[in-house]
């Protein structure tokens, strides 16, 4: 993303204010830029900090951005899981469409959550029982939940994550990935296209997920653990989520502890069949390959900055795991 890019978003911002009331000098922080760029508000009268989230330009249509926020309401209802409050614009509206520069861009305000997100670098096998806990309730409410009409997601199914149109674009494309890497990488992804395909899509095993759901996106303050970032919530494998939940840190070699310990905090709450525990080093290595493609088409992201010169290298040694385990272990 160019620095015209972001001036973009940052004008984006500032239009949106009068929308939802807040004074043209209000101060804006970037927070966060990644699929979105995420803004701390500072109202300019009162001093009372929020979020604003601008969308970027064709990822989600508004009534796909509704259909989140319909889940966001519905689990605030309907559940004991925390989630951000959307604060609506003045005159009622929860997704805001500003046009800047002959493009409509699409805006959310959050009220401010409490907390900070579990450092990536001290995480420890506590963290994944609580991660594994919140899995199972999310999943408990998306079986149960009858979704209102006109409710729309995209699929993370396999042509959309890494198949014919994938939507963060081709593993093949990242940097690191040479002859070889392309050989080895094509072969696991090949196992792992059969023992999905094997595995199936039926309601009891594909659904509504959260799709990232890692520790990063835990806000934790004290006791209370809030969930965000629903942005890439849709339809797909539920057990997809714990490959979320180590995102770029799939190669790390506390991953078994780490699984262990999420499988222990999924069950207090939710049961999980032999079948579908077996798959969960699929769905790591499915989750990798896509963050792999992903780093290759969101340059700008702190993630890549920081991860992208040795991401291919690492999934390289977890695809030799894989293959030598007939997709059973990445250990």
């Amino acid at each position: 993303m160019g620095e015209h890019a972001i001036q973009d978003d940052i004008a984006v911002a500032e239009r949106a204010l009068a929308e939802y009331a807040l004074p043209a000098n209000s101060a804006l922080q970037l927070l966060n830029l990644s699929e979105n760029a995420t803004y701390a508000v500072q109202d300019a009268a009162t001093g009372v900090r929020s979020i604003l989230r601008v969308h970027r330009q064709n990822y989600h249509l508004p009534h796909q951005i509704g259909s989140e926020l319909d889940w966001l309401d519905a689990l605030r209802g309907d559940s004991d899981i925390i989630v951000p409050t959307v604060l609506p614009a003045a005159d009622g509206r929860r997704v805001v469409t500003v046009n800047v520069n002959g493009t409509d861009r699409h805006v959310v305000h959050f009220a401010m959550v409490a907390g900070a997100e579990p450092d990536e670098e001290t995480v420890t096998v506590d963290d994944f029982y609580t991660l594994g806990q919140i899995t199972a309730a999310l999943h408990t409410h998306s079986h149960a939940w009858t979704r209102p009409a006109g409710f729309s997601r995209f699929a993370w199914d396999w042509t959309h994550s890494l198949g014919g149109d994938a939507r963060w674009g081709r593993w093949q494309d990242a940097d690191g990935v040479g002859t070889d890497e392309h050989r080895l990488l094509a072969r696991a992804e090949q196992l792992l296209h059969d023992r999905l395909e094997s595995y199936g899509s039926g309601p009891d095993r594909f659904g509504l997920i959260h799709a990232d759901l890692r520790l990063a996106n835990l806000l934790v303050d004290g006791s209370t653990i809030t969930v965000i970032d629903f942005d890439d919530c849709g339809f797909g494998w539920f057990f997809y989520d714990f490959g979320t939940a180590v995102s770029f840190i799939e190669d790390d070699p506390a991953l078994p502890e780490w699984q262990d310990s999420w499988l222990t905090g999924y069950r207090t709450r939710r049961p999980i069949a032999a079948a579908d525990e077996e798959m969960l080093p699929s769905f790591v290595l499915l989750r990798r390959l896509m963050l792999l493609a992903w780093m290759g088409t969101h340059s700008h992201s702190k993630e890549s900055r920081t991860k992208a010169i040795t991401y291919a290298h690492g999934s390289c040694t977890l695809a030799e795991r894989y293959l030598s385990s007939t997709g059973r272990s990445l250990a």
